[in-house]
């Protein structure tokens, strides 16, 4: 990670972030005035993440895709135009992504994110990563959190999503409570008096500290251990139609496609199969029915899934508030999200 220079926040920008400097301090908005973030994927969650960062107030923004515009990508994706087709995404973006702060510096790059040396990633302090591999996923993860870079991870799948983040062995961060005032040691009211009590007009900032595990060790949880047996009922199946999803990304190169709906389903429930086959678990845990749901980027989906993943590089650059730990899994059938953690405790 690249040393940082003490931000300053110049008068116009504190017009700007006003309200957000209310909301979370003044400390907390330079803290993201002084990041630079990495985006890979600029597709419809892509686009989402791209949006809440530049309008929450970073320092910079890259934005690296080196696929085209198609038809199919700009039903979710509202940085580009429709008469984009067959241009780079990232520079398709650029434009409509810049005018939405033009505070903050956005760039585009093309290129290939498998080409990228070890060094490009090491001038970010977050990098986050949508519509990649997973072994490029462990890869990044494993080479930024050597370097103290905050690293997130996110798709969306027809009607589910997830997201997932390493903030490192010991992330420290801030909340806000409730202020406690302890009693006096004079009062004569009784027991009842002597009670702590919690003053609803006043805060304080309490300091903590979370540790996050690398990608890896997340996707390696043992299922034959007593313990993991005892905590399945609890697991949500989110988990292993990830660990599928990822595994069809790894064996096609793509997502599942609607225009090849009967041979991707087909796959689909063999990968899944195969997948609960290799981690010791009854193929009856995931059952059929995910299959024709997960097809395709769904606008609201992204804008969910967009929205959280967006709030936790707010929260984690900003060292504000409780992270995520270490997973969220949203599920749009059902309306609702869940987060869990997975991993070495």
């Amino acid at each position: 990670m690249i040393e940082k220079e003490d931000p300053v926040i110049s008068e116009e920008e504190a017009a700007q972030y006003d309200r957000q400097i209310r909301l979370w301090g003044l400390d907390a908005q330079k803290r993201l005035r002084g990041s630079r973030v990495l985006l890979a994927g600029l597709g419809g969650l892509g686009a989402e993440v791209a949006k809440n960062l530049i309008l929450a107030g970073v320092k910079g923004l890259t934005l690296l895709d080196h696929e085209q515009v198609s038809e199919e990508s700009c039903r979710a994706q509202f940085l580009v135009p429709v008469t984009a087709q067959g241009q780079n995404r990232a520079k398709a973006s650029l434009e409509r992504a810049q005018n939405l702060n033009p505070m903050v510096k956005v760039h585009a790059d093309p290129d290939r994110i498998e080409d990228k040396p070890d060094d490009f990633f090491l001038q970010f302090d977050a990098v986050c990563l949508t519509g990649c591999s997973r072994d490029l996923m462990i890869r990044v993860d494993q080479l930024c959190s050597k370097h103290n870079i905050k690293v997130f991870c996110g798709d969306v799948y027809g009607y589910y999503g997830y997201m997932f983040c390493n903030l490192g062995q010991a992330h420290n961060y801030v909340e806000e409570k409730p202020k406690v005032v302890k009693p006096s040691g004079e009062s004569n009211d009784g027991p009842k008096a002597k009670k702590a009590k919690v003053d609803p007009n006043e805060t304080t900032m309490v300091k903590k500290t979370a540790s996050f595990c690398t990608l890896k060790e997340a996707l390696a949880v043992d299922w034959t251990s007593e313990k993991a047996k005892a905590g399945l009922k609890r697991t949500p199946v989110d988990y292993f139609l990830l660990q599928v999803l990822l595994k069809f990304r790894t064996d096609k190169g793509r997502d599942p496609d609607p225009q090849s709906f009967p041979e991707d389903s087909q796959l689909l429930r063999q990968i899944r199969d195969d997948v609960l086959e290799s981690l010791s678990l009854n193929s009856d845990l995931l059952n059929d029915d995910f299959i024709s749901y997960c097809f395709s980027e769904m606008s609201p989906v992204c804008a969910v899934v967009g929205g959280v993943l967006g709030q936790e590089v707010v929260k984690a650059l900003s060292q504000r508030d409780a992270p995520h730990r270490n997973f969220f899994f949203f599920d749009g059938r059902k309306g609702n999200g869940v987060v869990d953690y997975f991993g070495p405790n």
